[in-house]
């Protein structure tokens, strides 16, 4: 199996992964946990809420329109069929693994979307009276490709041991 086959079924099988996890665990919060809706403290610092965002990180363009949430959609999906096709020609196993669970936690935000026109976020963490916005899997996901992919970047330069092939 070639380096480019093996991070594509890396990355393909965290997406997949990603994608379950975030899937059932929300599942479950909407359907048990939080029907009916309320605050669960469960630490000093940490909570779990029922949040629905209507737009993308911390609610930014969220909107009344019944087209928001098809718009948003399918710009998560076009990225991720983008991400995919880069995820494709990639050989680098840390890329394919950012990439990977990027994909996932797009995907499953675009589905909440698709189904209750919304992204189930229950994840409330606050320290001296100011909470985080809520998030969810798929979030956590996202926010953690994103800092791979910008980690690799910072130390994939030309002096980097990466490049180096002599240092391995």
């Amino acid at each position: 199996m070639t380096a480019t086959r093996s991070t594509l079924g890396l990355g393909l099988g965290l997406a997949a992964l990603v994608l379950v996890l975030d899937q059932a665990s929300k599942w479950w919060m909407v359907y048990h946990v939080m029907n009916p809706p309320k605050v669960i403290e469960v630490a000093p610092f940490f909570n779990i809420v029922m949040a629905w965002n209507k737009g993308v990180s911390f609610g930014m363009f969220s909107s009344e329109s019944p087209w928001n949430a098809w718009v948003l959609s399918g710009i998560a999906v076009t990225v991720s069929i983008a991400l995919t096709v880069w995820l494709a020609r990639n050989k680098d196993r840390m890329i394919g693994m950012s990439l990977g669970v990027i994909i996932g936690g797009a995907i499953g935000n675009a589905i909440d979307r698709f189904h209750w026109g919304a992204v189930a976020d229950f994840l409330d963490f606050h320290a001296m009276g100011y909470h985080w916005p809520a998030f969810n899997v798929a979030d956590m996901a996202i926010t953690l490709g994103a800092a791979l992919l910008i980690f690799d970047s910072l130390f994939s330069g030309e002096n980097s041991p990466k490049k180096d092939s002599s240092k391995v």
